[in-house]
């Protein structure tokens, strides 16, 4: 099996599953016990929470862990919203603005929001795939509560100029959330220079175990950033400083810091590698003809684009049927918690794909264990079933 579906999830690193395995055998105890068992695993928290923030550059204080991206996604919107108080009231503000081509689990609490009462904004992006600044400035209102922008999106791999995102937003008096589930433990992220106010990551998607994840929330003033004022979704024991009670997931949290430590460690080496890996198999799928990327598409530059992800239109080919034909290889048409959908792409979609283009497209995300051999393999896999395809329709 080659596996080239790492934006879906990632191989636990085997280091990240050495750092846990105590904390899944002999130190079981609960974090928040106060006898000597429970401290251990307390301070392993402690130094797992470290770990991260070494990698965000953030203060360890201002992480919650939760159980993975979705729920730090919930708790960033909701949590912000429940502090923005009714609409009759003075100065309320209750204007959310986000984007179409956001994962579902951004747009699914957008769209609970509205139901709520919230008016949501959803911008369009260009054919890159990139948010029109200008578009987004004039979206911005006196009552905008919150934008919320992916950094990395899941499936094109195009990363949004969040620098001047943060800008906007912060003149207008509004929070910057940031979905970074794709870009945490792949793109450096300085948390001390960029203000961004609520960021959320999962450890699955950089070599950590599933099931656990994080929500930056900012507590230190930062140029244009101030304090962030969340309202728990959770409630029982007051654990994360009261923003997620529940008893920690110790071995969750050390595999996640480990994850971090070692991202931090292999990051700028890994990008040169992985990167010249997936450039490498962009290059040789677009000899085909009827092929094109959905993406901005330049080489060695990581400012408009994951260095491990590509997404390609193969022109008169289901991407359901090459899935099928690349029986040994794994693949996706689309984002994995909508792959049972029988909808096109909605990111896709949004960048001016036809809904026939949509289903002709197949993503491609290589990573840490991706080998020049797997990647000259699928050249030849997929050059062969897309040959098959077209044959059949001919």
């Amino acid at each position: 099996m080659i596996y080239l579906d790492n934006n879906a999830t990632t191989r636990l690193d085997p280091r990240v599953l050495d750092a846990m395995m105590p904390f899944l055998t002999d130190t079981f105890a609960n974090a928040s016990s106060t006898h000597p068992f429970g401290v251990l695993a307390s301070n392993a928290v402690k130094v797992a929470r470290q770990q991260v923030a070494d990698l965000l550059i953030c203060d360890p204080h201002e992480l919650v862990f939760t159980s993975g991206a979705t729920e730090a996604i919930n708790l960033a919107i909701k949590g912000v919203a429940e502090t923005a108080g009714t609409r009759a009231a003075p100065g309320s503000r209750q204007h959310i603005v986000t984007v179409q081509t956001e994962h579902k689990a951004v747009l699914d609490v957008c769209g609970y929001l509205e139901s709520r009462g919230f008016e949501i904004t959803y911008l369009p992006v260009q054919s890159s795939g990139l948010l029109d600044l200008d578009v987004l400035q004039s979206a911005l209102r006196p009552d905008t509560l919150l934008v919320s922008v992916m950094l990395a999106n899941n499936e094109t791999g195009v990363i949004q100029p969040i620098q001047e995102i943060a800008r906007l937003a912060h003149n207008t008096g509004a929070l910057l959330m940031t979905d970074a589930t794709q870009a945490v433990g792949k793109l450096p992220i300085d948390l001390n220079t960029v203000p961004i106010d609520l960021l959320a990551f999962s450890a699955h998607k950089f070599y950590g175990p599933k099931g656990v994840g994080g929500l930056f929330v900012r507590q230190r003033r930062s140029g244009s950033s101030a304090k962030v004022k969340l309202e728990a979704l959770l409630h029982g024991g007051g654990h994360e400083r009261g923003l997620r009670s529940g008893t920690l997931n110790v071995p969750g949290i050390v595999g996640l810091g480990k994850a971090a430590e070692l991202a931090g460690l292999t990051m700028t080496p890994e990008n040169s590698r992985v990167g010249a890996l997936r450039d490498q198999l962009e290059t040789e799928l677009l000899t085909i003809p009827g092929t094109r990327v959905n993406a901005p598409r330049r080489y060695g530059d990581m400012s408009n684009r994951l260095y491990n992800t590509t997404n390609i239109f193969f022109e008169h080919c289901d991407s359901d049927a090459l899935i099928m034909g690349l029986d040994s290889i794994a693949v996706s048409n689309g984002s994995a918690c909508t792959a049972a959908s029988i909808d096109p792409s909605h990111v896709l979609l949004t960048m001016g794909l036809s809904e026939a283009e949509a289903f002709s497209c197949l993503r491609f995300s290589l990573g840490r264990f991706t080998t020049e051999a797997d990647v000259l393999a699928a050249v030849q896999a997929v050059k062969g079933v897309v040959e098959e395809l077209r044959a059949m329709v001919a």
